[in-house]
């Protein structure tokens, strides 16, 4: 059972130092903090299986039983919260549009098991190999062709309720530039409650399955598929969503070592190993695949505690919540509207992210394979393009990022060779909170 040591006097954050992982305030303090990690994660957590028509209980469930197997997989020494991840949400959708939910889950599980192994890998190899595979350029068209390719679907659910869309759309702008801090970070959640009061009012709410739905029971459970046919042809298109867990677990890691203690770098090859079991449980019974979230970081940061004793309440707190299935019929009750409004914020956003590493990192997009890594995968996610051989078929997301893998490296070979001008590439940057105060305070 981990032990933590008082800070302080257990009330208040000394000035000019930070509560370290193993330390802890006092237990109400601690609560408190642990809940506020809640609240943080929820507006982004249960987005994911309401937008992909998973069982909003049970990813909230998976959430908190993984943020407590991260912890303990790190031996309690990196503080991070596991909720559910915006890259799952392109291949989940195509997965159960063409084989149902059972094979959508059998591509999380081969998710988490692969980022498994890379972090077996990196524990024992170091990450090094992981910035040469997947240099800023590359990773950051990963991360952006991810969200450019859910582009249409935002438009479905949008041209539903256009006003109320447009309504929530207004609602995530504003509050993203009107609140700083906490209430900054969590836009998104407020436009959504917004968008769903108007859509109350607008009659576009329909609250038979709250009204059926018992207050206190087990979550709805979903056993992974590997027996169908069509869940092998599927499970490629997952594959481009190691990369972008890679890229947030490892810049995660190091956002917490720069404010806390460069030693927490040692525990990068344990953070994918624990966010893999985390992803690999989730998948195999019913739940969204997980990632370490930057709205927690900013929540660490605001408040300066980065103990794990709060993180242990968090989890503890989602897998209670988990447990009313009323309140996963409530979530699943919000209209089409509301998330065409939402998701046509949030799917820029992540494509946003990964031009943000370019701009982080000054990717030089006078050298001719970086101009083509960047465009040819951009164009064949937003495009859609895709190639099917009989029964099996890969999407526009695995074609995008094989495209940025093979340009960038194949394409530096010969610019090596030919001296017309390769790119060295650096390390995976750490991905920040969206939202919240900008970094100069203006």
């Amino acid at each position: 059972m981990p032990i933590w040591t008082l800070h302080g006097n257990g009330r208040t954050v000394e000035p000019g130092r930070v509560v370290a992982p193993d330390e802890r305030l006092g237990w109400g303090a601690t609560v408190a903090i642990g809940v506020q990690h809640v609240v943080a994660m929820f507006g982004a957590t249960f987005l994911v299986p309401v937008l992909t028509g998973f069982p909003v209980a049970t990813t909230l469930l998976f959430s908190g039983l993984g943020t407590l197997l991260f912890l303990v997989v790190t031996r309690n020494k990196l503080p991070s919260y596991l909720g559910s991840s915006f890259a799952f949400i392109a291949p989940v959708t195509a997965a159960t549009a063409s084989g149902g939910m059972g094979s959508a889950l059998a591509g999380i599980v081969a998710v988490g098991l692969l980022l498994a192994a890379v972090g077996f890998v990196v524990q024992f190899v170091g990450v090094e190999w992981v910035d040469r595979f997947m240099p800023p350029v590359v990773a950051g068209a990963i991360v952006a062709l991810i969200g450019f390719n859910l582009a249409p679907v935002a438009w479905s659910s949008y041209e539903v309720a256009p006003f109320t869309a447009t309504v929530t759309l207004v609602s995530v702008i504003l509050f993203s530039v009107w609140f700083r801090g906490f209430l900054g970070r969590i836009a998104i959640f407020l436009a959504v409650v917004v968008g769903y009061l108007v859509a109350v009012v607008r009659g576009e709410v329909d609250y038979t399955a709250v009204r059926n739905a018992a207050w206190v029971g087990l979550p709805e459970f979903h056993v992974a598929d590997f027996a169908s046919p069509g869940t092998w042809s599927v499970i490629a298109m997952f594959l481009p969503v190691v990369l972008v867990l890679i890229a947030e677990n490892v810049g995660h890691v190091r956002a917490v070592a720069t404010m806390t203690d460069a030693s927490v770098n040692r525990q990068t090859g344990r953070a994918l190993i624990a966010d893999g079991a985390a992803t690999t449980l989730a998948g195999f019974f019913g739940g969204s695949g997980t990632t370490t979230y930057g709205e927690n970081i900013g929540v660490m940061a605001a408040t300066r505690v980065y103990s794990t004793a709060a993180y242990w309440v968090a989890g503890l707190t989602a897998i209670l919540l988990a447990m009313s299935p009323k309140v996963g019929a409530l979530f699943n009750s919000i209209p089409a509207g509301v998330l065409g409004g939402v998701t046509t914020a949030l799917y820029g956003l992540i494509g946003i992210i990964g031009i943000k590493i370019w701009v982080d990192n000054r990717v030089d997009f006078s050298r001719p394979v970086n101009q083509y890594t960047g465009a040819v995968s951009l164009v064949i996610a937003i495009a859609g393009f895709n190639v099917a051989w009989g029964d099996f078929q890969l999407g526009a997301i695995v074609l995008g990022a094989a495209a940025a893998l093979l340009i960038y490296h194949l394409g530096n070979l010969i610019a090596r060779w030919r001296r017309t001008g390769a790119d060295d590439g650096g390390p995976i940057p750490a991905v920040g909170p969206l939202g919240g105060d900008p970094v100069d305070g203006r």
